[in-house]
């Protein structure tokens, strides 16, 4: 075809433009990963045994470890491991270990400092007034600082995780009461924040005052609250929801229910919208809307705002799914899985030889060449990082005998890091940081590229656009406009000291 993005002028191009330095590890999966999720649970039984439900539903939120905290009404347990809550919470000794009615949860990933069981959460704490356990989703963005003031204090740290400047920030306060201590440390910190904890007598949760980071509360049909980062957690233990935990609320439950206390000064939410676009489960529910309609409405979005002639719409499995349904639904255009997803090849598997290192997303990925071969098509992914992935992708379908290969995408292009409990490779890391969207087409070898935008995204959620002076989410990776101060970033010449934390 005419202009073809394989003419000899673009090829060379193309090949210029892979010799930046992109990582291109073939087990990255090139997408942003959300650190954590957190659950918390109050009198019942088997509380060691919902919080790994729990965490089964929240692994998609963090793969590289887990941990659980209990409570027997004298005493607290702890159980933590490196990798899935499958593979080390799964035997009845694991759970009689982690006897109680109370308990709290945690998956996560870490950034590159921050690997290692020492980081392992929930983080535990003997202090003067009782013990005192915290999972946190998000990231401090003035933890640095904190860390210092607390350390030329006296205070002397376990871990690498910026959550534990919030135990010693508990731990020094000057009030006597645990609750009054908690609002005083929380007061101090700065970023985002959606933590459950555990005391001798309560559990709480708690959200930073954008509620940037998610939180729910769920009741069991025995009167016992649960607390979660998303919904899906609620539905694997058969707990009812009930609502979002606000933001700036602080809700804690005991003997005698549930209470709730906002101690800070009310500001505008700035939830993250990414949460819609990749992070969470398709079937959660976020702010009372359902995922999975929210992923569709912005396939609808798309295909209104950007369509292209094609034969066949095929989504990036799995998170470009519902936004290809959405998209061909609105275009009109057959929807085929042209790309077979292998879910057995996971972070874990065996280092290959640079023999066939060159294999790389075929490892994941296959394409469904009986359907593809002489078609057009439009692929439907979430997002582009780096465009590792997408590049592969793309040749996956050319090898595959696509007649053109166009590439849409479910979200504004990703031009900042996040500095709010996200993995996000440096800015220069990201491609849309570095090329305009032509220039990404050509790196990616698609026929032709684009993006929702920002006002379609908001549309999709249910505004009507993006307010600009006072957006209604947290959307700083598209826009590179952050909701707080980044007071460690900007005391150490920029550099993403925040996330490796972590």
């Amino acid at each position: 075809m005419d202009n073809s993005i394989f003419s000899k002028d673009i090829k060379n191009w193309r090949n210029s433009l892979k010799k930046l330095p992109f990582t291109s590890n073939p087990f990255d999966c090139d997408k942003l990963h959300e650190e954590c999720g957190v659950f918390g649970i109050f009198n019942h039984p088997d509380a060691a045994a919902y919080t790994v439900l729990g965490l089964h539903a929240l692994q998609h939120r963090g793969q590289e470890a887990a941990g659980i905290v209990t409570h027997d009404g004298s005493q607290f347990y702890s159980h933590k491991s490196l990798g899935h809550v499958a593979d080390n919470f799964n035997t009845q000794p694991v759970i009689e270990s982690l006897p109680g009615t109370s308990g709290i949860g945690h998956v996560r990933y870490s950034t590159s400092g921050g690997a290692g069981l020492r980081n392992v959460q929930p983080l535990f704490a003997d202090l003067s007034i009782g013990g005192f356990a915290v999972a946190h989703n998000g990231n401090l963005t003035n933890s640095f600082q904190l860390r210092k003031t607390l350390v030329s204090k006296g205070s002397i740290f376990q871990s690498t995780s910026d959550s534990e400047v919030i135990i010693h920030l508990v731990a020094t306060s000057t009030f006597s009461h645990i609750q009054d201590k908690l609002i005083d440390a929380l007061r101090r910190i700065e970023g985002a924040f959606a933590i459950v904890g555990l005391t001798k007598d309560y559990l709480f949760g708690v959200r930073d005052p954008l509620g940037v980071r998610p939180l729910v509360i769920g009741k069991l049909s025995n009167g016992s609250y649960v607390f979660a980062s998303e919904s899906v957690a609620l539905d694997i233990n058969g707990a009812e929801y009930i609502r979002d935990v606000e933001p700036g609320e602080i809700v804690t439950i005991d003997k005698d229910g549930i209470h709730s206390t906002k101690p800070f000064p009310a500001e505008e939410p700035r939830p993250c919208i990414f949460e819609h676009v990749y992070f969470s489960r398709p079937d959660s529910i976020f702010k009372g809307t359902s995922i999975y309609r929210v992923r569709k409405n912005i396939g609808v979005e798309l295909a209104k705002e950007s369509s292209v002639e094609v034969d066949l719409v095929i989504p990036v499995p799995d998170s470009g799914v519902p936004a290809a349904i959405g998209y061909a639904q609105q275009a009109k255009i057959p929807f085929e899985l042209g790309i077979i997803r292998n879910h057995y090849v996971g972070r874990t598997f065996i280092e290959p030889s640079n023999k066939i290192r060159h294999l790389g997303v075929k490892l994941k990925h296959n394409a469904n060449a009986a359907e593809i071969k002489g078609k057009r098509v439009v692929l439907i992914d979430d997002s582009i990082v780096r465009g590792t992935t997408s590049l592969k992708i793309v040749d996956l379908m050319r090898q595959a005998g696509a007649k053109e290969v166009h590439m849409r995408i479910a979200s504004p292009p990703t031009t900042d890091p996040c500095f709010y409990g996200v993995d996000t490779p440096e800015k220069d890391q990201l491609l849309a940081a570095r090329m305009n969207v032509r220039e990404m087409a050509a790196y990616i070898g698609a026929d032709s590229l684009e993006f929702v935008t920002i006002d379609g995204l908001y549309r999709a959620v249910g505004e009507e656009n993006r307010v600009t002076e006072k957006p209604q989410y947290c959307d700083a990776c598209f826009t590179g406009e952050y909701p707080t101060v980044l007071t460690d970033k900007e005391d150490n010449n920029g550099s993403n000291q925040i996330s490796e934390m972590k």
